[in-house]
């Protein structure tokens, strides 16, 4: 506690000499003169309401001056995009999903220095789970994988939602049929070549194309007038490699850029 033996406010400063209360501190311990500067019409008012919010307002004031750095368009495209496709969430504009991600394609970003491996626009793929090998297509002009998917059920497991379908080949005479379970990851729907939308299941395949495993997104297709039961979209051909539009079945050749 501190005993201010005078204080002398003068041209709107208010000097204060502030002495310790016990005698036994030495005379090197005593705290120095401090001075404030005070404006006497606001030291009347800070008690009042009026003055508390004039303080305030002069806070807001001097962070409306600072302006916010400008975003670029691939900043922009991330924030539109946040939370479109949660679990469980309906795509609804996959047009507009298509121009995000040409805004955070057109970014540029560092070529690899690694190898890359080149595959065909067509190859051989297993799915986990399945003794089949199944032609795919890699298609970069759809973003999400498909399959051929047959008497597909939603169930639960253990507080979370799966998927039961059988996948076959339709283009086979004799396919034989195998049922698979998937976790659901969400509803998204999809506009057909007629221009109705139709909403498709989407779960979560692990599979192997040549020595490359990879685990990726899939909606679940009636293909039976394609002429692959399995398409490779985009998302997935940017984690698996490049693509030669001119060459088919590459993944065993092991070819490197």
């Amino acid at each position: 506690m501190l005993r201010f033996p005078f204080s002398v406010l003068t041209a709107g400063v208010l000097f204060v000499s502030a002495s310790p209360v016990f005698g036994e501190k030495s005379h090197a311990q005593q705290q120095e003169p401090v001075q404030v500067a005070v404006d006497p019409t606001s030291a009347k008012s800070t008690d009042s309401p009026a003055g508390k919010t004039s303080s305030k307002q002069d806070v807001k004031g001097d962070q409306g001056d600072k302006k916010s750095p400008e975003k670029t368009g691939g900043e922009k495209a991330d924030e539109a995009a946040k939370g479109k496709t949660q679990e469980g969430d309906v795509t609804d504009n996959p047009g507009l999903a298509e121009k995000q991600e040409a805004a955070k394609a057109a970014v540029a970003i560092p070529v690899p220095a690694e190898p890359v491996q080149i595959f065909g626009w067509r190859e051989e793929i297993r799915i986990d789970g399945l003794d089949e090998v199944f032609a795919a297509k890699l298609d970069s002009g759809a973003l999400t994988s498909s399959v051929h998917a047959e008497e597909q059920e939603l169930f639960e497991r253990d507080g979370k939602k799966w998927v039961r379908f059988i996948v076959t080949d339709p283009t086979d005479e004799k396919p034989k049929r195998s049922r698979i379970e998937a976790p659901f990851v969400r509803m998204s729907r999809v506009k057909e070549p007629g221009g109705e939308s139709t909403e498709r299941m989407v779960v979560r395949l692990s599979f192997r194309i040549g020595e490359r495993r990879m685990r990726s997104e899939f909606s679940l297709n009636n293909r039976s007038n394609m002429l692959a039961p399995v398409l490779i979209g985009r998302s997935a051909i940017k984690e698996l490699g490049w693509v030669d539009a001119a060459r088919v079945n590459l993944a065993d050749d092991r070819i490197f850029r």
